[in-house]
């Protein structure tokens, strides 16, 4: 069984592992990887974000700067001007917290004056460092995710030679980092960046390995939805994989997990939880 954690942020505790948590993904970018362009405008982010909750979702992830492979790198003008306008829509508008998936200390800051309860850095401090000092002034909860190199290179990078250890060393200095700026543990979280930097065949070997991170003694979260190696002909064909990686997830450990269509991947992981629970019995 999973261990519990209570996750705090500023205005509230959430309990991790007694149930799967949702993270619903909404991106506000015009070339992210699967839904691109598709809520840039800011009201139909906000219809997205009310629409994420009510299939429950637990957490609104937004995110305006893509990090999906060969991507390049945006200004912080230019990721706040796509995502104020909708923190703005969206501040207390919402019972569940919203996160924001950005590196950048600057956007961070703006992103938190608005409300914003969860900075989820794709890079774990290791682009922006200054992003914990934020995150910290604000005592807002912080995932720190497993990037090696960065988009724009990934397509270049060889194999990882011992994935689980590389990821646990990274992600124990990440947490290092944040710890020393003052962050309490109990506002982290990790993830071990599927896809960010690792080979098709790594990815399914550290869903299938991802209990070895319960060694960091801090909540998992993983992001598996339609990623490049669970990619299909189709769409839907993509969806039925990622459930699939959904419940091997949450098997594995996971507490919390991102993902785009909430109300599908909530039954795969409702099932997993059962098993969980039937296991544990």
């Amino acid at each position: 069984m999973r261990k519990i954690f209570y996750w705090r942020l500023k205005h509230r505790e959430i309990q991790l592992g007694d149930r799967t948590r949702l993270m619903g993904v909404l991106n506000v970018t015009p070339d992210s990887f699967s839904d691109g362009g598709k809520y840039s405008d800011p009201d139909r982010a906000f219809a997205r974000a009310l629409e994420l909750e009510e299939q429950g979702a637990d957490i609104i992830d937004v995110g305006a700067e893509s990090t999906r492979p060969g991507s390049e790198r945006i200004s912080v003008a230019e990721e706040v001007r796509r995502l104020i306008p909708v923190l703005k829509r969206l501040k207390g508008r919402l019972s569940v917290p919203v996160s924001v998936d950005t590196y950048k200390a600057e956007v961070a800051e703006r992103a938190l004056d608005l409300g914003v309860e969860i900075i989820n850095d794709p890079s774990g401090l290791t682009f922006e460092p200054q992003l914990a000092r934020a995150v910290s002034n604000h005592d807002a909860g912080l995932i720190l995710n497993h990037m090696r190199g960065r988009p724009e290179t990934w397509a270049k990078l060889g194999p990882m030679p011992d994935p689980m250890g590389a990821i646990t060393r990274d992600l124990d200095a990440a947490v290092s980092r944040a710890r020393h700026v003052g962050i309490d543990k109990s506002k982290l979280a990790i993830d071990p960046g599927l896809g960010f930097g690792k080979r098709k065949e790594q990815n399914s070997f550290i869903l299938g390995r991802l209990g070895q991170l319960a060694a960091l003694d801090l909540p998992i979260l993983i992001g598996p939805s339609r990623k490049a190696f669970l990619a299909h002909p189709s769409v839907e064909e993509t969806d039925f994989a990622t459930a699939a990686a959904v419940a091997a997830a949450v098997l594995s450990g996971a507490h919390l997990v991102r993902v785009h269509q909430v109300r599908e991947m909530r039954a795969a992981a409702n099932v997993a939880d059962e098993i969980l629970r039937a296991t544990a019995i």
